[in-house]
């Protein structure tokens, strides 16, 4: 069930509240056993959902989640103030540093980084024209909430906290949660969740994480928030703690940096979490984290140049492979003839392969579908390499391929001079010579190249 906090205190909250109650079909109860100023009083109930309101700003609604009928995740219809003109946003809360803004010191109200990215989907599909949508780094209470919680929020000013189609917007956005989870699904003991680190208040690259990958994002601390962390923490312990108490709130296991920090890094990684670029959370979206894990086990790191072919995407998964090591020659012939007919073919056919030069080039292992066999990957290139050379066969342990090609000597024989019919001949055109028509097979010698398999 989806719990919503309206706040009397907060103009643009209780402007979104009047949209939610014309949005639904609501049943109006009267909760007697707490007072209307702590959510008692009326109370708006609809299919999966649950509004009540409060006389208090959000972020001093510490345990709010006991006032509702046993939700799983809640939402706190919020303003956003900020010189930040149109915006309708969505952010976590908690505190890396000192609470100065309600909550606890070093402490996180529990993220749900899967609604989050549903919330910002459903944002972008009903902003209001001229307002962009966006997410915020974690700052702020409540730090205690009781369940996964996060502020939906209309901005930056009165303008936009009284403007009608923005709090439409915000309120369509809530509803469109009534069922959504609060954390994406565990796979391999993990979930596809991200603590964000760096960066301004504002957090374009986490916020195209959500948007363009099927990772979700919890908890973000700014480079703001680490200098507040570096200056309320007495020491390095109680720094760890509280960068253990964000993932354990993000219920992550994951690190994306904005930027170069190899110290906080290094920590991050003895605190048993993996730090991973973003180029990891891109390549690796639409992929199982099991199948993720192996391959990496079996060919190397997504860092180190694995990327994942189609048949790892596919609806219908493959999950069993034979790894396949392509001759280096081979294959550098056959990128050097086509490589977008190599990559094409690699891409449609591998589950994983390994690369180089950022992604670029193609170097192998192959992690090929069990059923497919080295036969295979050897009859592909060869079909490459036939584009080049006039024959391309298999001879035992050897792909065997020939070219007639122009040879200079044979040329300079029969008594053509080097220069513009050297061109000519090698380009498959006849030359006179004295009279004497030299047709091009007569200077060309067999080339052959063998690849041993």
């Amino acid at each position: 069930m989806l719990a919503v906090v309206v706040s009397r205190a907060d103009e643009a909250s209780v402007h979104v509240g009047e949209q939610l109650r014309e949005l639904a079909d609501w049943t109006e109860t009267t909760d007697d056993s707490r007072p209307d100023a702590d959510g008692g009083g009326t109370v708006y109930r609809t299919d999966e959902v649950e509004l009540r309101e409060f006389d208090d700003w959000h972020l001093e609604l510490d345990g709010v989640a006991g006032a509702f009928d046993d939700p799983d995740l809640l939402v706190f219809a919020s303003r956003h103030a900020g010189e930040t003109d149109e915006l309708l946003t969505a952010h976590h809360t908690g505190n890396f540093g000192e609470a100065e803004f309600g909550g606890d010191a070093g402490q996180f109200a529990r993220a749900c980084p899967n609604a989050q990215r549903e919330v910002v989907s459903a944002l972008t599909e009903y902003a209001p024209d001229g307002y962009e949508v966006g997410v915020e780094c974690t700052h702020h209470g409540p730090t205690s909430v009781g369940v996964p919680s996060m502020f939906v929020e209309v901005g930056s000013a009165e303008a936009q906290w009284r403007d009608p189609d923005a709090a439409r917007a915000v309120a369509r956005a809530i509803l469109s949660l009534r069922t959504a989870a609060a954390d994406a699904p565990r796979e391999n003991g993990s979930r596809r969740h991200l603590v964000g680190f760096g960066g301004g208040h504002y957090a374009p690259r986490f916020e195209r994480v959500i948007r363009e990958t099927d990772w979700a994002v919890g908890h973000i601390g700014a480079d703001w928030s680490l200098d507040a962390l570096d200056e309320w923490a007495d020491d390095d312990a109680e720094r760890e703690a509280v960068l253990d108490g964000a993932f354990d709130a993000s219920a992550a296991d994951y690190a994306l940096l904005e930027d170069d920090r190899p110290d906080l890094a290094a920590t991050l990684e003895r605190l048993g979490y993996r730090v991973v670029e973003e180029t990891f959370v891109r390549e690796t979206t639409g992929v199982p984290l099991e199948l993720v894990e192996a391959l990496e086990a079996a060919v190397t790191q997504v860092g180190d140049g694995l990327r994942f072919g189609d048949p790892a995407t596919a609806a219908e998964r493959r999950t069993d492979w034979t790894l396949v090591e392509p001759p280096a020659d081979l294959l550098s012939e056959a990128a050097g003839i086509d490589a977008e007919a190599l990559r094409e073919w690699v891409d449609s056919n591998a589950l994983a392969f390994g690369t180089e030069q950022s992604g670029t080039v193609v170097t192998g292992p192959f992690a090929l579908p069990a059923d497919a066999t080295f036969d295979s990957l050897v009859s592909a290139l060869a079909e490459i390499l036939r584009r080049r050379y006039d024959s391309v066969e298999r001879e035992g342990g050897e792909l065997v391929a020939r070219e007639e090609t122009f040879d200079p000597d044979l040329a300079r024989t029969t008594g053509v001079p080097e220069g513009p019919k050297f061109g000519k001949l090698s380009a498959g055109h006849p030359v006179e010579v004295d009279g004497d028509k030299i047709e091009p097979d007569r200077v060309q010698r067999e080339r052959i190249r063998r690849f041993t398999l």
